[in-house]
């Protein structure tokens, strides 16, 4: 199935991001540097300054290829962070999608482990929650600033990281659903119930665009609610279906949280029974190709959904 947890779909820098940052040390400090701003508790859960992660020094413009310099092996005991670049744009608040860039660097050799992102490429934007551990690092530092993070060995060595926030996008805003356009899919229903989706000769839209086909009579489906769907998925670049449950024979259950973000803005606010065609760009999806390692990276996808049953998580 395609349709993957939306922590499987991000890019092994940012998973590596994560787990470390979770791993390295106790729930960092409060940073007294920080800034109360619409960032809310990002700022308070973001990992503290100090000397160690002051001693890093940062060559390169924001957006472009970083190097940190610094005395090599860094002896680092506990997780820290300094912006060193102020960005003038909207701070992050909590669920807000944040595109970025990243180095990291080995700690004992000062020497380059993998970076991507910069040159105007930028990773695939992911939000930004409370709890998520990628919190400690974004904390609410605004668009446009450059982040330093010391993290102690967890298992693959002490690391420095060097995060710049490139795009900050309101969670409200990010993939919202547009009608849709003059040139939209087609969908036909065999005897049997199971779609063919024709894709027009058009360009792709670059918004989120849905259909309700069907209108269903039951209950509404709300944020983190479990759902199990049929759907079919195609290419809008050529057509091809890559991935039905109809064909598989077998109906999909998730959270609506737990799919690509252009997945969860087709079934949240729609009533079950309802069935709806969706097409969303890679932004939504599963990235742009270059900046995602996923067979699907760089393509526009157009989903036929079909909504069976809607509960509520369970505790």
């Amino acid at each position: 199935m395609r349709i993957r947890p939306l922590a499987a779909l991000s890019v092994a820098a940012l998973s590596a991001l994560v787990l470390v940052g979770c791993a390295g040390s106790a729930t960092p400090e409060a940073d007294p540097t920080a800034t109360e701003t619409a960032g809310g508790d990002l700022c308070a859960v973001a990992a503290p300054t100090g000397e160690v992660v002051e001693s890093v020094t940062v060559e390169g413009e924001v957006g472009e290829s970083a190097t940190a310099e610094f005395t090599a092996p860094l002896t680092i005991e506990s997780a820290e962070r300094a912006v060193v670049v102020e960005g003038d744009g909207p701070a992050i608040s909590d669920g807000d999608y944040v595109s970025y860039a990243l180095a990291v660097f080995d700690a004992t050799t000062g020497e380059s482990v993998q970076e991507g992102g910069f040159g105007g490429t930028g990773l695939p934007a992911m939000p930004i929650t409370l709890g998520s551990g990628a919190d400690t690092f974004f904390g609410c530092a605004t668009e446009g600033s450059r982040v330093v993070m010391t993290v102690p060995d967890s298992g693959n060595g002490a690391q420095v990281y060097v995060i710049d926030m490139l795009d900050v996008t309101p969670a409200a805003e990010w993939c919202a659903v547009a009608e849709p356009g003059a040139d939209f899919p087609s969908v036909e229903f065999d005897g049997e119930g199971v779609p063919t989706v024709t894709i027009p000769d058009a360009d792709a839209p670059d918004e989120v665009q849905l259909e309700v086909l069907e209108e269903g009579d039951g209950a509404v489906v709300e944020p983190g609610d479990s759902v199990t769907v049929n759907y079919t998925g195609v290419k809008w670049s050529d057509g091809t279906e890559f991935d039905s449950s109809y064909t598989s024979g077998q109906p999909a259950t998730f959270s609506t949280t737990g799919v690509v973000t252009g997945f969860q803005r087709a079934l949240e606010g729609q009533t079950v029974g309802s069935t709806v065609v969706v097409s969303m760009p890679p932004a939504c999806g599963y990235g742009d190709a270059g900046s995602s390692s996923h067979e699907l990276a760089g393509e526009t996808l157009v989903f036929v959904v079909e909504i069976i049953e809607a509960a509520k998580p369970t505790e």
